[in-house]
Parts: C-alpha cells; structure tokens; sequence
C-alpha cells in the first residue's frame, strides 16, 4: 500500500514538473515574442524594424524615414532589401536562414554599420547600428539612404553617359546645365576642331520658334524634328527631339536621330504624290472606302462617270450613302424594290470584301458600266467604274454581223465549211448539216477537218476522188483551188471544191449535182407532130 502511494506520489510530482516547465517555457516563448514586436526605450532614436514575412509591422520613425527617402517598389522588406543592398550585399543571400538561425549579426562593407536580425515565430526583428549615431544627419538621410542614392546616382551617370544619343538640359534661362558624352561629340564634329571648349558647350540644336522643322505635342513632353548640318558638303542631318519640363522649370532633352525615318516619309510622300496623279489621269473611276466603310480616296473620273458633286465625295460619306446617292441619281440598275436594293448592296459589300464582285450595270440613261469590287489591306474596300459602253456597242454590232453572215450562209443551197489553219472547224452552214446529217453547233468542243473526214468517208462511195480530197485537206495550207466530183452510198453526186482564204484558212463546199436533162428527139414523128402543129396556122393564112 505504501509503495503504491509513493509511486503515485512520483509520477504526479513529475508531471507537475513537466507542466511547470512546459509552462515556464510558453511564458518565456510568449514574453520573447513580445519582446519582438516592441521597442526598447533606447531604441527610439535607433533604426530598427520588425516584419511578419515580408509585410511590415513596425518601424521606428528613423527607420520610416529610412524607407521614405526613394519611392517604393514591391514589399516593405523588398524595397528594404534594395536600399541596404549597397552596404549589406550578402544580406539577399543570408536572410534566408534566419529561421533556422534564430540570429543574424552582419557587418557592413565599410565596416561602419551593422545589422543585427532575430527571428521567432514567424516575427523579424532587423536593426541597424552605426559607429557614430551623428550618421543620423540633420537634412533627414543616414548612412544607408545616403549610399543607397550614391549608388543610384552612379547608375544614373553610367546610363546617360553609355546612351549613344545626345542627352542635355537647360535652365529656365535656356543654359545648358548638364549634358552626356554623346552631346559632347556630336558638338565637337559640328565644330570640327579637337579643342577643349569652355562649359557650357555650344547649342547644337536651335529649338527656337523661327527655327523650329516640326513640332508635335505629346503624352510625354514636346517633340520637334530638326535638321542640322556639318561636314564639308554641308549634308542635313534630321534629329527628332523631345522635350520635357522639369520641377525647376528647366527642360530635359533627347534626341534620336531621324534620318532614315525622313528618308522613308520623303519616298513615301513621292510615292503618294506619283499614285495620286496616275489615279488622277486614269479614265476609271476609283473609289477607296477605309475599313469604317467611308470613302478616304478618290479620282477625278469618279466624278465624271458617276456624276457626284465634289462636295459630297470631299465629305467622306459612307458607303451605303454613296451608293443611295448613285440609285438617286440613276447611275446604277434600277431596283425592283428598295428592300431588295438593299440587301443587294449588303451583298455587293460583302463581295467585295471578298474580292468577289464584279457586275456589268445597264444604266437607264443607256450607259453600261463595269463595276469591279476589291480587297484592300486594313479591312479597306474599293471599287472600280468602267465605262464600258464603247466595248460593249462594238460587241454588240459584231455580234449582229456575225448573226447576218451565218443567216447569209444558211441561206446558200451548197453546204459549206470553213476551217482555220490548224484544221479547226469555226463556220458551216445549215445545208452542211442537211447533207452530212452532222450539226457541229450542237456538239461539244471543238472538230476538227479529220473529224469532218470521218463523217464524210462515212457517207461517201470509195474513189480516187475522195482520197484526193483528204490528201488536200490535210496535206497543210492549200494555195490553189481544187475541184473533184464525189459519189455518195445514195447515189448521188457531189461537186466538191476545195478554196484557200486569207490567212491559211480553207473552205470547202459541196453542191449536189443535177443531172443533165433528156436530149431532145429529132425523129421524124417528133417533126411531124411539131409540123403538125403548125400546119393549120399556114392554111389559115
């Protein structure tokens, strides 16, 4: 019983230890922890930070005006990181582990400053000590502010003096004040000498009002393009400059050189210009609508084929408007109904978009009109009027007289076929038809002079005839005429001639032969009846 209650007495006593340390230790975790996140009174006047990750918690008023003296990128403990990157170098690096850690002493590249850093619990404590607290100057910066602005500075001077174009600015009395490597060279070729000169340098660029190429405002200052020579020949050299006012109010200036951008306007301009006055001199009218459908170019044909006002195509009307001020002025079809118009110019549109479109117009007033949609760079669309009345009266009348020479050989007893000089069939007449029973205008393609010999050896009787025929036909260019008479398997006969044309042509004609009429009787019955007849005629005398 004894034993039990003194091994009892043991195992409670030992828990009552171990939950004594336990929470000793949650006090003192919980006391070190709250250390972290204050301040000592000492350390006021210090700069000292404390972060929970990367956010910060709290800073003295030294350190807060640590973090105010250049602008803010990213987090408080990235633009911390930043600013002490100058004297601390390898903090990036080692910061890293001060969770493993617990403690972090560092010594600046001097060996002026050192940083201390604790961690517990997800809390950063990281002060700054300097040799002398003096560092803390009056005009606001210590030590790390003044050699992280060094540092920037230095940047600053390397990048402006590396930059290949001329950098300068001026006072508010127009005084160069400051300038880069790059200004200064380009002063000294202008001068064309080696000596030193006095500062401050000479202007290179005159931005006066009087002198002044070109002048532009921008989002981001004034831009001018100037033009200043050197060398012996005297050459210009094209600069575009932009200016921008600074706080004192001075100006800041760059300049690029602009000599192949002047050259590509000078050509692009010379090319607008040569475009301009061949549109002008073309006899078709040319109208560009941009990719907002309205009208951003046209000729002066345009006009004379349409008949439009210049005032109304300088508006820049839109292209539905262009085409209803067409139908109103009778210069396209006219439309069965203003809805199908419509939708027919909605087509028209779309077409050309496409490159699609081309129609012929048969004007009221009797014009005709070719009418040509197509696709432009941008979404841009044009269309091309043609007066095609000219082309198509001429079409017209030569179809009429090809109409009048067919009928004219359908008209002809004799079949006739006319062969081109590559043998090809191109004219025959109804008769022809009649007699081979082979109409070549309703065949598709084209027959040729031995197809035509098939249909003819097919209907004809064999002779020596017929194989001269086809030795003729297809022997080359015929030069003298050649006659012959061909029987047929009905027993009919033909008179078939072979004629040469202009141009190494050939016709070839075949007329039915009539056959020679009874030769008239001379018997003496046959004198008798005519006496016969006559007789009476004498006795009534």
């Amino acid at each position: 019983m004894n034993t039990s209650l003194l091994a009892l007495t043991v195992v409670l006593s030992a828990f009552v230890t171990a939950l004594s340390v336990l929470v000793a230790f949650g006090l003192f975790d919980r006391r070190r922890t709250s250390q972290l996140r204050r301040f000592t009174e000492d350390e006021r006047d210090r700069v000292v930070f404390i972060f929970e990750n990367e956010a910060l918690l709290d800073a003295t008023p030294a350190a807060r005006q640590l973090l105010d003296q250049t602008p803010r990128k990213g987090s408080a403990w990235a633009h911390l990181a930043t600013l002490l990157a100058p004297r601390f170098p390898r903090l990036g690096e080692l910061i890293g582990d001060l969770a493993e850690v617990g403690e972090l002493e560092l010594r600046s590249v001097d060996g002026a400053g050192r940083l201390r850093a604790e961690w517990h619990d997800g809390v950063a404590r990281i002060r700054l000590d300097t040799a002398d607290q003096s560092d803390l100057v009056g005009a606001g910066f210590d030590r790390h502010s003044l050699m992280a602005m060094t540092e920037e500075i230095k940047s600053l001077r390397a990048s402006t003096e590396h930059t290949p174009y001329p950098q300068w600015r001026e006072d508010r009395g127009g005084t160069i004040s400051w300038c880069n490597a790059a200004y200064l060279a380009l002063a000294d070729t202008i001068s064309g000498d080696d000596q030193l000169h006095p500062w401050p340098p000479a202007r290179v660029f005159a931005l006066g009002p009087d002198t002044e190429e070109g002048t532009a405002e921008t989002g981001q200052g004034t831009r001018h393009r100037v033009a200043v020579k050197w060398g012996k020949d005297g050459t210009r050299h094209w600069f575009e400059i932009t200016a921008v006012e600074t706080a004192d109010g001075g100006h800041f200036y760059s300049a690029l050189p602009a000599d192949r951008l002047v050259r590509a306007e000078t050509a692009l301009q010379e090319f607008v210009t040569t475009i301009t006055k061949t549109f002008a001199a073309l006899p078709i009218g040319l109208a560009i609508f941009d990719r907002s459908r309205e009208l951003a170019l046209f000729n002066p044909a345009l006009m004379d084929l349409t008949m439009l006002p210049a005032s109304f195509l300088i508006g820049k009307p839109r292209l539905s408007a262009f085409l209803d001020r067409l139908r109103q002025a009778r210069m396209m079809p006219e439309p069965k109904d203003y809805r199908s118009w419509r939708q027919q110019m909605s087509d028209l549109e779309t077409a050309a978009q496409n490159g699609t479109y081309e129609e012929t117009w048969a004007l009221p007033t009797g014009q005709t009109y070719r009418v040509t949609g197509r696709p432009h760079p941008d979404g841009a669309v044009a269309l091309l009027f043609e007066d095609i009345s000219a082309e198509i009266s001429v079409t017209r009348r030569f179809r009429a007289e090809l109409d009048t020479g067919q009928a004219a050989l359908d008209a002809l007893p004799q079949a006739i076929a006319v062969f081109s000089p590559t043998g090809t069939l191109t004219i025959s007449n109804a008769a022809y038809a009649r007699l081979w029973g082979d109409d070549p205008s309703t065949l598709v393609g084209d027959v040729t002079i031995r197809d035509a010999l098939a249909v003819w050896t097919a209907r004809a009787a064999p002779s020596p005839a017929l194989d001269e025929l086809r030795g003729h036909a297809t022997g080359g260019i015929v030069r003298d005429t050649w006659r012959a008479r061909i029987a047929l398997t009905d027993g009919r006969t033909l008179l078939t001639r072979v004629t040469p044309l202009a141009r190494g042509a050939m016709l070839v004609d075949f007329t039915l032969a009539v056959a020679a009429p009874a030769a008239r009787p001379t018997s003496p019955a046959h004198l008798g009846y005519n006496t016969a007849l006559k007789a009476p005629a004498t006795a009534e005398g």
